[in-house]
């Protein structure tokens, strides 16, 4: 009894964040009495930022429970209420409720905060500066003419939240069984890259240079690959190991890791269903240039978006030009979305542990298996014909290999 009520003392300890012009004010965190496992949160927002119009601009909330006993973070799941799900204006009180009693049944902490986190008017476009770590938001698509946006800065591109189609229907070209068409619902917005990770990106963040396609004069705008998943999240059992139980806490010294301690924001992989979603940009045919395959190998269509074994795949060498292997990212024609080298390239690593079926039930925001031997490839490389490179297409790697893989970086802006 005596644990159970520090428990639910220190929840009163919550903890407002300011973004930019964005204030939170006026936290409470009460639980209900008798103790049932709900908390009722209370906020308000102070801001004074105005969009194009002179209107006050939506303000996006995102809720993150600490455990402060065992180090980690709770994913609050089942919060309902005043900005759990929508954006809100700056006013208030507004009013959340978390069922603690779900999202963490064996929660019992005598160190538990509340982290409440606002910010105002989110912008298309999140770019990382590599070399100072500051981080910016813009209306304007990158500029392809100068490579900064492939070697010194990050860019990622904001994901709006929505409903899609995930899998592949059973008559599309190279369509596999493991594809099995479900109704997905992805609840929060996110940002994902708009190339997949660089090789100077990665020299950049870890001081090395993994890539297997090393030409001195063209390696630092080619997608790095020859890395594995546990290079990129880690091997701790209670962090990069850890997905899903332990969300998206990441070994510090894991790319990841470091992305994480220099921005104070949760960079990772993305879901398989997030991966999707960013690729498909609205389409249901195989390829997100609203186009499907007239062939599993050569196929004219799949030469339009993105480096595979026939218009330039074949032929490589560790030391090979452009026009070998794979190629500099950004080279082929965009999603609606303005995300690049979806298919082929590299083979991009996801979160989820493998399964060979996801089934055909609707699902909101899907996270995988809780354990697996693989864990999920998307869209493809540059060594495969275009069925392996279809917005479909899954496939499975043990976290440890490294062949052929690459990755595209995704940010939770507002949680961390």
């Amino acid at each position: 009894m005596k644990r159970k009520f520090l428990f639910l003392l220190c929840l009163l300890l919550g903890m407002p964040f300011l973004h930019a012009d964005v204030k939170v004010t006026n936290v409470t965190v009460k639980p209900r009495w008798p103790w049932n496992g709900l908390l009722d949160i209370t906020y308000s927002i102070e801001c004074k930022e105005k969009d194009e119009e002179g209107n006050p601009k939506d303000v996006y909330v995102d809720f993150t429970a600490i455990d402060g006993d065992r180090n980690q973070t709770i994913s609050m799941k089942t919060l309902a209420g005043d900005g759990a799900k929508e954006p809100v204006k700056a006013g208030g009180p507004y009013t959340v409720t978390w069922d603690a009693s779900k999202d963490a049944p064996t929660l019992n902490s005598s160190n538990l905060k509340v982290q409440i986190h606002a910010i105002a008017g989110i912008a298309p476009y999140m770019v990382v500066n590599l070399e100072t770590w500051k981080v910016r938001y813009t209306s304007q698509p990158p500029n392809l003419d100068d490579d900064t946006c492939r070697t010194t800065e990050l860019w990622l591109r904001q994901i709006p939240a929505g409903m899609f189609t995930m899998g592949s229907p059973t008559n599309e070209v190279g369509h596999n069984s493991n594809e099995t068409q479900h109704e997905v619902t992805i609840t929060r917005m996110f940002y994902i890259g708009v190339f997949e990770c660089t090789q100077r990106q990665w020299e950049l963040v870890m001081g090395t240079k993994p890539s297997y396609f090393s030409n001195a004069t063209y390696y630092a705008t080619r997608p790095v690959e020859s890395v594995s998943y546990d290079m990129i999240r880690g091997t701790g059992t209670q962090a990069g190991a850890g997905w899903p139980t332990y969300g998206h806490a990441v070994d510090s010294t894991s790319f990841m890791g470091k992305l994480q301690e220099k921005t104070g924001l949760t960079f990772d992989l993305p879901t398989e269903a997030q991966w999707e979603y960013a690729c498909r940009a609205g389409t249901m045919t195989a390829l997100n240039s609203g186009k499907n395959l007239t062939s599993t190998g050569q196929d004219a269509a799949m030469a339009e978006v993105g480096r595979y074994w026939y218009n330039g795949g074949s032929g490589y060498s560790q030391n090979c030009t452009p026009a070998n292997g794979t190629a500099k990212v950004g080279s082929y024609l965009p999603n609606a979305w303005g995300l690049y080298d979806m298919h082929g390239n590299v083979w991009e690593w996801c979160l989820d542990w493998y399964k060979n079926n996801y089934g055909t039930t609707a699902v909101s925001d899907p996270f995988g298996p809780t354990t697996g031997s693989d864990h999920v490839e998307r869209g493809g490389s540059w060594y495969n014909g275009a069925r392996f490179c279809r917005s479909a297409r899954r496939s499975g790697s043990n976290p440890s290999n490294s062949d052929y893989n690459g990755f595209r970086v995704l940010c939770l802006p507002l949680v961390r």
